[in-house]
């Protein structure tokens, strides 16, 4: 689905969707039909996942649907970071098990079945930071583990239960949450299917935050993702990039690509602007160039 995303700013009454208080402005935008857009505070955009019959259970189209959001709030040059959220009783509960149950070897492989579920994820420059409340299991456990920062309340349950339907993790999820929680824990989560919580989640180090109460969650993403865009564009997506290649590159060769990196920055507006702030003690007026 193809929807553009306009950056101009509507005032909206307070009201509630899918258990949260919803903000109190909006992007004007044509219809999505899964997925809510706001822009809760400046620099930021807020996607809420909307199929609450299906737990928001992931689907190609439904994958979609989000690529093209991501793609639309990467391009709007007034957004600075984004949040993606479900509701209370899910982030995204798993696949939709009706698209899969009949696929053969050669469509899977032939036409790359799941691969564009994690591909244009990673290819977002803002950075992306998941508010995960309720089920986050299969298919929504990789989507949060490919966002930037993982927020999530202490009674989410996390999850790769693909082994009790015959298959293993197809998004990353083998890769991502072994290189976080260690070989041992996620060989054993994988082997049996067993469900984490929020709580273990941030005790493991899968999560940055955890809090008592899914608003709060939600709330404190926001929160922080409106602090991020408060700073300059060109350090934050440089900031992105330097952390991102350490999942790729030895300690040796990151710290000299985080030093190519470092020193580019001495080329832009923005580090002039911000150093000269400081020597002065003022608040600096990004231009982010």
């Amino acid at each position: 689905m193809t929807a553009r995303w306009s950056s101009r700013v509507l005032a909206a009454n307070v009201a509630t969707r899918n258990g949260f208080s919803a903000v109190k402005r909006y992007v004007s935008q044509e219809a999505y039909q899964n997925l809510l857009m706001s822009t809760p505070k400046p620099g930021v955009a807020l996607i809420t996942l909307n199929r609450p019959k299906s737990y928001n259970a992931m689907s190609s189209a439904f994958m979609a649907e989000i690529n093209s959001a991501f793609q639309s709030v990467e391009k709007d040059k007034s957004i600075g970071a984004m949040v993606i959220t479900g509701n209370e009783k899910a982030f995204i509960a798993g696949a939709d098990i009706k698209e899969m149950k009949d696929l053969t070897f050669s469509n899977a492989y032939g036409e790359d079945f799941i691969e564009p579920w994690s591909l244009q994820v990673s290819q977002i420059k803002k950075p992306i930071i998941v508010a995960v409340n309720g089920y986050a299991l299969g298919g929504g456990c990789e989507l949060a583990m490919m966002a930037d920062i993982i927020y999530c309340s202490a009674g989410a349950t996390f999850g790769q239960p693909e082994i009790k339907l015959g298959i293993i993790p197809g998004a990353g999820g083998s890769q991502r949450l072994t290189k976080v929680i260690g070989k041992s824990r996620a060989m054993e989560l994988i082997l049996t299917g067993k469900n984490f919580s929020g709580r273990e989640a941030f005790d493991w180090g899968l999560a940055a935050r955890v809090f008592e109460t899914p608003q709060q969650c939600v709330d404190g993403a926001v929160d922080t993702a409106a602090l991020i865009a408060s700073y300059s564009r060109i350090a934050v997506k440089a900031c992105k990039e330097v952390v991102n290649k350490s999942q790729d590159l030895g300690i040796r060769e990151g710290v000299e690509f985080e030093r190519r990196v470092f020193h580019g920055l001495f080329g832009s507006k923005d580090q002039k602007i911000g150093m000269k702030a400081f020597a002065e003690k003022q608040t600096p007026k990004w231009e982010h160039q």
